[in-house]
């Protein structure tokens, strides 16, 4: 039977990573995740999986974003019964975000029913209960340990760099051959969490692309903010970041404090508006295994390098939509990072007509989100069934990504001996796959593929 790799999700779009290896006739999953963006990307996650899920023997998840892991719940009520494996980080960052997301489904089929939306789903895709069903099936397996998988093969996490706990799978099959799953490969010198593994091996490779179409800026990030901080005092602004409450979040509570450490911000208070994030940021103080040496320096010193003066914990939806009356300067951080759902689209419903705002984009928005049309410099959008002009200041930190541009994922790429025998770009749009295709081939001289979704290839 051999072993094979069909790419049922992340194939030629930026979400729903979901990759089914079978090995000698068992089925492996490596992650389990959300399609975001578009409505007929968000319609695939009512699909139906390629294959019974509870003829899926095992789970590998690379991370918790959402896109990662996200649709868990479904394949878990569906039958899967697991083991799905991830590191200790990634499971306690899930713990937080599945229940969260089930809420939210919750919600919007809530919303959707009141207001007789007929155009929507009248039923969540999945519930807090199923959310909290599937974190049962999660075993967790350290960097380095070598973990049995059904069919004769092996695997190990590495680190990726991408956020806390983030991992690539190196799978190993019975005729000694291997292939590398990055989920998403981070990026090298970014504060907080470890680097990427360099890895120089692997006769199979399966890369992200989301930035395959160019790198990212080399502008000073904390330069910038401070003169959107400066800027804001200085008129009394209000300053809205939409961000991913995991990694993201964390990133900008960090250069906030490294402003505040050099005297270089005005006090004002900064409200961490999302309960996720919240919980999120405590993980990522507490897990030692993940930090990079600054990070394990900085708390030894007790510096709080998370914890900036003057930051506020908003958990309460109360005490969220009494921040709409308030008047600034003041910072409110909250998801989601794509403005397509969470609590920092009802400060942008109510604020982003107002010319006394800065929003501040901190990483890439996807094809039919909502950050996307505002950052592309739409003068009006629809929130929550609203027409609202867009009269606001519009940012964007550009070295903000936690994922690899095409000269980080050029340079990762030169550290292999010699070229996998085929290298597939997955998690990306298409004019990014294409540009990071003809760089690999024109550069490295490899065999590189772009899968369409349910395309299946032999492994060997």
């Amino acid at each position: 039977m051999g072993q094979s790799i069909m790419f049922c999700g992340a194939a030629q779009t930026v979400t729903g990573s979901r990759h089914l290896i079978s090995v000698e006739g068992h089925d492996i999953l490596v992650d389990c995740g959300l399609f975001q963006g578009s409505r007929a990307e968000s319609e695939l996650n009512w699909k139906p999986f390629e294959v019974p899920p509870s003829e899926i023997e095992a789970a590998i998840i690379t991370h918790a974003h959402l896109d990662h892991v996200g649709w868990l719940p479904v394949l878990v009520r569906g039958g899967f019964r697991g083991p799905a494996y991830a590191t200790p980080a990634t499971i306690g960052l899930a713990k937080i975000s599945l229940p969260d997301s089930g809420r939210i489904q919750e919600e919007d089929a809530q919303h959707n029913r009141r207001h007789g939306r007929q155009d929507e789903h009248p039923d969540p895709l999945y519930t807090e209960e199923d959310a909290y069903a599937a974190l049962r099936v999660l075993k967790p397996i350290h960097y380095d340990q070598m973990q049995s998988l059904p069919g004769g093969a092996t695997f190990r996490f590495l680190p990726a760099g991408h956020i806390l706990g983030s991992a690539f799978a190196e799978i190993y099959f019975a005729n000694g051959e291997r292939i590398l799953m990055t989920g998403d490969l981070g990026r090298f010198d970014t504060p907080i969490i470890r680097d990427p593994a360099i890895v120089d091996h692997a006769e199979y490779l399966v890369i992200e692309s989301t930035y395959g179409d160019r790198s990212h800026s080399k502008e000073d990030v904390v330069g910038k903010l401070e003169s959107i901080v400066a800027e804001a005092a200085k008129s009394h602004a209000a300053v809205l970041i939409p961000s991913f409450s995991i990694g993201r979040t964390q990133e900008l509570l960090y250069y906030i404090r490294q402003l505040q450490n050099a005297g270089k911000m005005p006090r004002m208070p900064i409200f961490l508006d999302s309960p996720m994030a919240v919980s999120a940021t405590q993980l990522y103080a507490d897990s030692v295994e993940e930090q990079d040496q600054d990070m394990k320096i900085a708390l030894s010193e007790n510096l709080s390098p998370l914890d900036p003066d003057g930051l506020i914990l908003v958990r309460d939806r109360e005490q969220s939509k009494a921040l709409n009356a308030r008047k600034g300067p003041f910072i409110i951080i909250a998801g989601s990072g794509m403005a397509n759902g969470g609590r920092i689209v009802h400060h942008l419903l109510h604020r982003i007509s107002d010319p006394n705002t800065i929003v501040v984009f901190t990483g890439y928005q996807a094809d039919g989100t909502l950050g996307r049309r505002i950052l592309e410099g739409a003068k009006e959008v629809r929130i929550l069934g609203e027409q609202v002009p867009v009269r606001a200041q519009i940012e964007k930190l550009n070295a903000l990504s936690a994922h690899a541009g095409q000269d980080e994922i050029l340079s990762w790429l030169h550290g292999f001996k010699e070229p996998p025998k085929t290298t597939f770009l997955v998690h990306g749009e298409p004019p990014a796959q294409q540009a990071l295709k003809a760089k690999i081939e024109q550069d490295l001289h490899w065999h590189v593929v772009i899968p369409s979704r349910d395309q299946k290839f032999d492994l060997g």
